[in-house]
């Protein structure tokens, strides 16, 4: 059903800031809760930020403890898309990022998602 598309990742220095998109096709947004994960070479997926809404100005928003404070998640519906603005990038962030829509509310665990994007690669330069 629901088909995702990540851009926006590159190269930055650390300290820099970085604005990923996700980009839905085959059904709105507003239909889902949405999620951002990341994962680096041998390691596994895991949790950068979700949210959910069940229509209107009300959102749910989460978000893993090592990027709180720096990541943020919106949506724009206008445009059917969602976005992760990074600042005060780490090399830790190095990683493809994903996003990811699932049935119900949001969630912070991987396996509940039900449709992901390909990925996009961001690398932190120290």
């Amino acid at each position: 059903q629901a088909q995702l598309v990540e851009s926006g990742g590159g190269l930055v220095q650390a300290g820099g800031s970085l604005r990923l998109s996700c980009a839905a096709s085959g059904r709105t947004l507003s239909s889902y809760a949405m999620g951002w994960f990341r994962q680096a070479p041998g390691k596994e997926r895991e949790f950068v930020a979700t949210t959910s809404w069940s229509g209107g100005s009300v959102y749910y928003v989460d978000y893993a403890n090592s990027v709180k404070g720096r990541f943020t998640i919106s949506r724009d519906n206008a445009k059917n898309a969602l976005y992760l603005q990074m600042t005060s990038l780490k090399p830790e962030d190095t990683a493809v990022y994903y996003c990811a829509a699932k049935f119900g509310r949001g969630s912070i665990y991987a396996y509940e998602y039900d449709y992901w994007g390909q990925g996009t690669q961001v690398t932190v330069s120290s």
